[in-house]
Order: C-alpha cells, then structure tokens, then sequence
C-alpha cells in the first residue's frame, strides 16, 4: 500500500507555480499572487508567461506606469493577443498619454481578438479628443460584443452628457444603472443625466458624504456650463463650494469660469 501512494505521488504532475499566481489573480488575490510569483522567480522562474504575469499583476494594482511598460515590451516582443492590447492600451489612457493610447488601440482593433473593451477604451479617448463620430462607432461596435455591459452603455451615456444630448444619455446610462444597480458611479451620472433634463440640480442621498455629493454638484455644473446654461452652472459650482467641508479648488475655479464666462470647466 505505501509503495502503491508513493507511486501515485511519483506520477502526479507539479503544480505550475505561475499558473497558479495567474489564477489567484484572475480570483482577485493579487497580494497571493504577488509572493507566489516572488517564490517562482526566486526559484528561477522566467519567460513569457512570468513577464505576462507580472504586467497583469502592476495592472491589477493600478500601478500604470509599470504595467505600461511591460505590456508594451511583450507587444515588442510579438504578444498580439487581445487582453494584452485592452489592458496595454487602458494603461496608457490612465497616464493622459493619448497618443500611446491611440497607437495600442489601432493595433488592438485589428486584432481577431478584439473584444468590447478595446473598443470601449477607444470611445474614451476619442470622447478625451471630442471626436463624437469616433466615440458612437466604437461604443457600437462594443455594444454588439456585449450588449449589456454596464461600463459600455454608462461610458456612452456620458458622452452623450458631453454633448448635450440628455435624453439620450439618460437612457443608455438607465440601462447601465438596471444592469449594474450597486454601482455609485453610474447611479451618480444617473443623476446628473435627470438634473440636466429637469433642469435643477442633483440632491444629496441619504447618508452621501459631504464630500461626495460636493463632486457631483460640481460635474452638474461641468455640464450646464457646456451647454450655455450659466447660471444653472454657477448655482452648482457655489452649492459644491457651499456643500464640501475643505476648500474644493475645482469647484472655486469652475465657478469663476462661469462668471467669466467660459467652457473648460474641469470635472
């Protein structure tokens, strides 16, 4: 009996160390995967699965500079799948550099494998560069990818709220809110999109911070202020500096823009 166990343990395959981080990172265990993968380097662990993991590990952890770099090393080095391209290029747009973003995303959406978030990070930047045409496209053609994804109707919805188009905006994110119920961000541009069409300003939830409802006055009053309406603009910007309990600067700056006049408010 002990010689059959021993044999049974002889002829059990080794776990791969590196399959298994990946795994415990695709679980949202980053910090697990971060010292299985230390413990496999340390052992001499290397190649293209270890440096793969090591991109989606800094992506994971926001840490965008990083992930930035190593995604584009393993695109040098011929990676051409399309996870790599998404997070490559999303990597780029959280650093503000359009320009890399553009590359990666080109690249990305000549890919077999392209999937809807490539092309929602191409309806982002081409939002960032008020390329309104571009942005419908790509918001489109992710959506017939995935029809329900609450980060693709809420993205389109508010380039929609950009442009003015409130009943429109408030419809696609409504099916962003039914889709994605617990989520504040979207609940928020929610709100934003019926103040807009009700023409007053959001009111503060039930046990909403100070802080936060100070926010989203101030991206109402972004908004008004992108549509000529000034003095719903200026009414959201003092309510934010009114509302926040520390000096909120980009409220105090917005609303001096809206005196100016102006239309660069910042949200």
């Amino acid at each position: 009996m002990l010689a059959f166990a021993l044999l049974l343990a002889a002829s059990t395959p080794a776990a791969d160390p590196i399959k298994e981080a990946s795994h415990a990172l695709q679980q949202g265990r980053p910090v697990q995967a971060r010292e299985m993968v230390r413990s496999a380097m340390g052992a001499g662990a290397t190649g293209p699965a270890v440096d793969r993991l090591l991109a989606d590990l800094a992506f994971a952890e926001e840490r965008w500079a990083e992930a930035s770099a190593r995604y584009q090393a393993l695109i040098s080095a011929g990676e051409r799948s399309g996870p790599v391209f998404e997070q490559a290029s999303v990597a780029a747009l959280r650093q503000g550099d359009n320009k890399k973003a553009l590359s990666i995303l080109e690249q990305a959406m000549a890919s077999p494998g392209a999937g809807w978030r490539t092309f929602n990070a191409r309806g982002v930047l081409a939002d960032r560069m008020k390329d309104w045409e571009t942005a419908d496209a790509a918001y489109e053609r992710g959506l017939k990818l995935d029809p329900s994804s609450p980060q693709l109707l809420n993205n389109h919805g508010w380039s929609l709220l950009l442009r003015g188009q409130w009943a429109d905006a408030y419809r696609q994110i409504s099916k962003a809110a039914a889709a994605a119920p617990e989520d504040r961000r979207i609940a928020a541009n929610l709100d934003l999109a019926a103040s807009a069409l009700a023409a007053d300003l959001p009111r503060r939830r039930p046990g909403e911070s100070s802080f936060a409802y100070a926010g989203r006055l101030n991206d109402s009053g972004v908004l008004a202020l992108r549509a000529g309406q000034n003095d719903k603009a200026q009414a959201a910007f003092a309510s934010a500096l009114e509302q926040s309990e520390h000096w909120f600067t980009r409220a105090a700056n917005n609303l001096a823009l809206a005196v100016a006049p102006a239309s660069s408010a910042k949200r």
